[in-house]
């Protein structure tokens, strides 16, 4: 494998290109619980009927684990909605239909949310009432299996050039609630300072799907305070207000 064309660099890994395929290398920092878990997910969602890269191999790589996989040849719709403005609603579209598309699919294997959720909640530095809070808050809502991509945005769809579109990046996968997710890609979109687009996305979202707006915005406040955990200081002040949206009773 060759390690001489950089695609991306992110902090602990590095993903290349060679040839027709992607190889993510891991720092040695990186758990290997959680190399392993992203390369299971791949393989799981795999099975579905959704355009995703195939799973070639898991190794190391001096030493690094690596994770190699389908290089997907095409355009992120984010750089299709910068370059084609005037297309912007029927990128939009694609982009709500397809995330309504990994709805419709179950992988039963894969982490449950809400568990998820529960442990996110514990590992942020919120006092005793607000964990309490937000605890009861998820448990009191509504149990789905539906398959959730963890970070749903416009760079993780990649447009090949016969108009195919491919969804990448399944590391943060779990089943559950649809609208756990519906409210994280509003909140990725927010946290980009794009609060108009945030709206516009989820009020498509919810026409689409028959869903009440207001059950999206009940998920705020938890996935807020599961993005907290990643400790980025340029996101502190944002998503502790999206938290304290949180009802005391």
């Amino acid at each position: 494998m060759k390690l001489d064309q950089v695609i991306a660099k992110r902090p602990n890994k590095t993903i290349y290109r060679d040839g027709d395929k992607t190889i993510k290398v891991f720092e040695p920092s990186f758990s290997t619980a959680d190399v392993l878990n992203e390369a299971l997910n791949l393989a799981r969602v795999g099975e579905t009927s959704l355009n995703i890269p195939k799973l070639h191999e898991v190794s190391k790589i001096d030493g690094k684990w690596a994770i190699v996989y389908d290089y997907i040849d095409g355009r992120s719709l984010t750089d299709l909605m910068l370059a084609y403005p005037e297309k912007h609603e029927e990128h939009l579209n694609l982009f709500v239909d397809l995330q309504i598309q990994i709805q419709s699919q179950r992988v039963p294997l894969l982490t449950k949310l809400r568990d998820k959720m529960h442990r996110k909640i514990d590992q942020t530095d919120l006092d005793a009432t607000a964990r309490y809070e937000l605890h009861t808050r998820l448990e009191g809502m509504p149990r789905h299996n539906k398959l959730c991509h963890g970070d749903y945005n416009t760079a993780n769809i990649i447009i090949t050039k016969d108009g195919t579109p491919y969804i990448l990046d399944w590391s943060h996968a779990t089943q559950g609630n649809a609208s756990a997710d519906v409210a994280r890609t509003y909140l990725l979109y927010s946290l980009k300072g794009m609060r108009e687009e945030a709206e516009q996305y989820v009020n498509l979202f919810c026409r689409k799907t028959d869903t009440a707006k207001q059950y999206v915005q009940k998920w705020l406040p938890i996935v807020a305070a599961s993005q907290s955990v990643k400790g980025r200081p340029e996101e502190k002040e944002f998503l502790s207000q999206w938290v304290n949206v949180v009802e005391f009773e």
